[in-house]
């Protein structure tokens, strides 16, 4: 594993639909919100970035420093034409400031699919793993829950999923702060043998693992949003289907259709207005913005994803959790925990 150099965050501060001002002023409120955080990077083109920095009263914090590069990727750019044609990118200098020890995490809103390529490409994963997976911070009763593999591996083996669960659980605990993460296998039933080769296959591997990971069993879907585990385990295509629906749930249910019925006539603008604090404390809940970014686990190098549409909040709370990883050294906690259960499922030969 890499060291973890200078504890610096590096930010893409070029891949942002909203630019690089929405990136300076999510830097500049978790600079005055979190005054512990780690020093910061601001990769991109210096011309544009300075003044920006200068407007933003930033120039000389002790705190910041820009990197420059010239190109940016986009987002209709595809992952192996950006990775031959920009290597000058504002992401990737960031990885590569990673790579190279100058920095701990990568914080960027950029394209997806070329950012998971080149960190995987660049950083490597792991010593005992094969794939990354993506994991992402779900609301649920009571809380959250990690979703693990969001969409960096669509076709898993049954380790895969073992080390996904290994994956998410450190994440939960080291960095979200859950003591003694619940973990579930997503899958469509409950009873033993209900599920696909390789779930019922991965169901048998997670529960010799109990030294390592807590584990509760299969889930099924209409359990996600109850308070039964902490971290839920599935394939990258399942993953990412449940997370576009519920974000897409959320957007249309909620703030639209909820939204239009209650404009409809005046009684029900009454109701809003005596129930407000209840449907501020649901928005509070199922806000996104609250976790900013997902992090990419299982590589030699820490790669955390937020929307391309973040706003500087919700860019501010990923710079956050890019700290959380760095004050927990997330990556020791995985690679001690990878070990020891490639050591149960993999088993050496006579």
């Amino acid at each position: 594993m890499r060291e973890q150099g200078n504890a610096c965050i590096a930010v893409d501060a070029m891949g942002s639909d909203k630019g690089p001002p929405e990136m300076v002023g999510a830097v500049k409120l978790a600079l005055e919100r979190y005054p512990e955080i780690a020093p910061i990077i601001l990769v991109g083109d210096e011309s544009t970035i300075a003044p920006l920095l200068d407007e933003a009263a930033l120039a000389d914090h002790p705190k910041i420093r820009t990197f420059h590069a010239s190109q940016v990727v986009d987002m209709d750019d595809k992952p192996i034409q950006a990775m031959k044609h920009k290597q000058d990118s504002s992401m990737a200098r960031s990885i590569e400031l990673v790579k190279d020890g100058e920095a701990a995490v990568v914080v960027s809103c950029g394209n997806t699919g070329t950012l998971m390529a080149s960190g995987t490409i660049r950083l490597r994963t792991m010593e005992g793993i094969e794939r990354p997976a993506l994991a992402t911070v779900m609301p649920r009763q009571k809380g959250h829950f990690v979703l693990i593999d969001a969409g960096a591996n669509p076709l898993a083996k049954p380790e895969h999923l073992v080390h996904n669960a290994v994956l998410g659980s450190d994440y939960c605990k080291h960095v979200l702060g859950t003591e003694n993460p619940r973990v579930g296998l997503m899958t469509i039933g409950t009873e033993e043998g209900k599920g696909n080769e390789t779930t019922n296959a991965a169901n048998e591997l997670l529960k010799s693992i109990s030294e390592v990971i807590n584990y509760h069993g299969p889930i099924e879907g209409f359990q996600l949003f109850e308070d039964v585990v902490d971290v839920v385990v599935c394939d990258g295509f399942t993953g990412n289907v449940v997370l576009k629906t519920c974000e897409s749930l959320f957007k249309c249910l909620f703030k639209d259709f909820l939204g239009g019925e209650i404009r409809k006539n005046p009684m029900r603008q009454f109701g809003y207005l005596c129930s407000k604090g209840a449907y501020d404390a649901i928005r509070d809940q199922l806000n996104p913005d609250r976790y900013g970014g997902a992090p990419l686990l299982g590589l030699k190098g820490n790669i955390l994803k937020a929307h391309g549409s973040s706003n500087r909040e919700s860019v501010m709370n990923a710079i956050r959790i890019a700290n959380e990883i760095i004050s927990a050294d997330l990556n020791s906690q995985i690679t001690g925990d990878i070990q020891k259960a490639n050591q149960i499922i993999f088993p050496p030969a006579n």
